[in-house]
């Protein structure tokens, strides 16, 4: 049976103004991260509010796979008790990681500094995805790695009998890159050193702190960041609750912001600097958004955001914000069609290695439902009106940030969107249909279509 014979068409129509308060779901990055330190930690960490989408559960898979204990209790809280640093068991099987690019590139990291193979795959979209700039520093620590044409998975990875310590200058900004080689680093005797000359989100740092790891982030006066870290400390298990997730809180926030007459809270907000570039763009392209009950939650700040409908307008986007919302460009692109103007993102290339070429999907996706947009190498620029014509169907290619943004372009065109497949949402927002369906927004079936 195909995989066609498997898609959920959904279609989403212009709504009535939204309206009300919702918590978006745990920040997958966080969430993978707090499995994967709770899994070399000494003791029982505990993690409230984990995204329990289908890539976060991979991760837990995969810890299991190599040894932890995880489990989730009857009240949602999951534990888990590590193995220390050094502690990962050889697994037993292939630990495939379905759809989740962060989490099987950080799990490489953490593998690479083992000396036993582990061997990682994915689905259709991963197993297509490039790794070689994960392979990469890897390989410099003394990591051997036999992967597929391309540096793609399935690959095996082997680490070192004496692993090597490296000082690595990141040559493209990922959050990615530079947290495979710190979690490797637990497991290395010696100081490695990350240097980051564009910042990128620093949830490793903060969390590896928080469980005791030897690490220092210095910042020198042009931006740079050092980030050094000590191998063979033990970490110590830890309370994590986890904020909401800012890049799911991203389509409620567009939608409450082009559907006129809305007003939404998104309480509970992740609103650590590097991750609120989209929010800085919707202000400057005029959106009506306040931040109430600003606060701090282990060691992250967070916040109540308020959105109201609004009339916005084209704005150039920064090329150096890209890091801080490089996930939140497809949903931002539908807020730009809205918009009266040119809004110009460049510096996007990294769009083009997601669960698809999200610069082309987006790009196709808006001109079939009649936005005036173009694309370049590493660039989108959407040309937008009050309100777009809609009335086409799109095709998501198992990436559930396409499927989310072209939806939210339906409750404000005006004629409806269909997306192909609703599938990949689960991926990351599980309750997203529900959620917004809880606000206002018109979403139905297509089945058959």
């Amino acid at each position: 049976m195909s995989t066609q014979d498997h898609r959920k068409p959904l279609r989403a129509r212009a709504s009535a103004p939204l309206k009300g308060s919702i918590r978006p779901p745990g920040d997958k990055s966080i969430s993978h991260r707090a499995l994967m330190l709770g899994a070399l930690a000494i003791g029982e960490t505990t993690v409230e509010g984990l995204l329990e989408g289908e890539d976060v559960l991979a991760t837990a898979e995969a810890m299991r796979a190599f040894g932890a204990t995880v489990i989730r209790d009857d009240g949602g809280v999951w534990h888990v008790k590590g193995l220390g640093v050094g502690g990962l068991l050889e697994p037993d099987k292939v630990i495939d990681y379905g759809n989740a690019g962060t989490g099987v590139r950080l799990a490489m990291g953490l593998a690479g500094s083992h000396s036993f193979a582990t061997t990682f795959t994915g689905d259709a979209s991963l197993v297509g995805r490039p790794m070689g700039r994960i392979f990469e520093p890897l390989r410099r620590m003394g990591v051997q790695i036999l992967a597929r044409s391309g540096d793609r998975l399935p690959a095996t990875i082997e680490g070192p009998e004496v692993p090597v310590p490296i000082e690595y200058r990141v040559p493209v900004a990922s959050a990615q890159v530079k947290s495979a080689v710190l979690l490797a680093a637990l497991n290395f005797s010696g100081t490695t050193t990350v240097i980051e000359p564009i910042p990128t989100r620093d949830h490793t740092e903060r969390m590896l702190a928080a469980f005791g790891a030897a690490i220092e982030t210095t910042v020198a006066d042009d931006g740079v960041r050092t980030i050094a870290i000590d191998g063979g400390a033990d970490l110590q298990a830890q309370k994590i609750v986890v904020p909401g997730d800012p890049s799911s809180a991203a389509f409620p926030i567009v939608a409450a912001a082009i559907v006129e007459g809305s007003d939404v809270t998104v309480e509970n907000a992740l609103l650590n600097p590097t991750r609120i570039g989209l929010i800085d763009t919707l202000v400057e392209m005029g959106a009506d958004i306040t931040i109430d009950n600003r606060r701090s939650v282990g060691g992250e700040e967070v916040g109540d955001v308020r959105v109201r409908g609004s009339r916005m307008k084209g704005v150039a986007v920064p090329p150096e914000r890209a890091p801080s919302m490089i996930d939140e460009y497809p949903i931002l692109s539908v807020a730009a069609a809205f918009a009266e103007g040119e809004t110009r993102m460049e510096g996007i290339g990294e769009l083009r290695v997601k669960e698809s070429d999200r610069i082309a999907m987006m790009v196709a996706g808006l001109k079939a439902n009649g936005v005036d947009v173009d694309e370049g190498p590493e660039s989108i620029v959407v040309r937008g009106s009050a309100r777009p014509a809609g009335g086409a169907t799109v095709a998501t290619s198992l990436d559930h940030r396409i499927a989310m943004s072209f939806l939210i372009l339906g409750l404000g065109a005006a004629n409806p969107v269909t997306i192909d497949d609703e599938s990949p949402i689960a991926t990351s927002f599980p309750a997203f249909r529900d959620m917004m369906t809880g606000l206002g927004a018109r979403f139905e079936s297509v089945d058959g279509d």
